[in-house]
């Protein structure tokens, strides 16, 4: 067997060496294709929403597309890399009280989910949730690799859901930066894919250095 291309074992990070395991690697994989997954569902949607007159009935799709998407985006929340636990937590946090407020507002409204969200702005109270989580991994990544999309998502996102919210964004500019959102999330998730899988693990030294920390508050210098 030829070892030659395969990563090194061994990495030197800034509290000592470490190992990326197969675990390791199938998380990011799993991390990765939660977000495309989820990309597809937005974007899929979203262009159901903008067609929707052209194909009736198309709006009612969007509840299970919606759905996916949650869970996709839960799966990435479980398996991504952050140094800092209590935002990890806080995030998945988030995801959770949105995912549970949609699935009360589809239970409970007599319209598509859709349609519901845009009817009812109040609503964002409850599943924008899950958006800021969605924000919060783009921060993230915006943070560690510079992604331009990111960049323009991480504000464009709550710029569009406050503004529907409070009602002061003009109705012309909710598709364009719906679509925006739509197109750069799908450019995101599709980068990701052939990006260097150590690159999304991180330093694991850092990760065992605050595990410790956690354990020994003590031993913080």
């Amino acid at each position: 067997m030829n070892d030659a291309n395969l990563e090194p074992k061994v990495y030197f990070g800034q509290f000592g060496t470490y190992q990326i395991t197969d675990r390791d690697r199938w998380e990011v994989r799993i991390y990765r294709t939660g977000l495309l997954v989820a990309a597809l569902c937005f974007a899929v949607g979203t262009g159901i929403v903008f067609w929707q007159d052209k194909i009736p009935g198309a709006i009612e799709a969007v509840t299970p597309l919606y759905i996916v998407f949650c869970l996709a985006l839960g799966v990435s929340l479980l398996t991504i890399h952050i140094y800092m636990a209590a935002l990890h937590r806080l995030l998945q946090a988030f995801w959770l009280v949105g995912f549970a407020s949609a699935i009360d507002l589809i239970l409970q409204s007599e319209q598509p989910f859709a349609l519901a969200v845009y009817d009812y702005p109040n609503s964002l109270w409850g599943i924008g949730f899950t958006f800021a989580a969605l924000t919060g991994i783009f921060f993230k990544e915006a943070f560690c690799f510079d992604r331009f999309e990111t960049k323009f998502l991480t504000p464009l996102i709550p710029i569009l859901l406050l503004g529907h919210l409070t009602g002061w964004l003009p109705e012309d500019a909710k598709p364009v930066l719906l679509g925006t959102w739509a197109v750069l999330f799908f450019i995101f998730a599709a980068r990701k894919i052939p990006q260097s899988i150590p690159s999304d693990i991180g330093d694991k030294s850092v990760f065992e250095h605050l595990r410790q920390i956690r354990k020994n508050p003590a031993s913080e210098t």
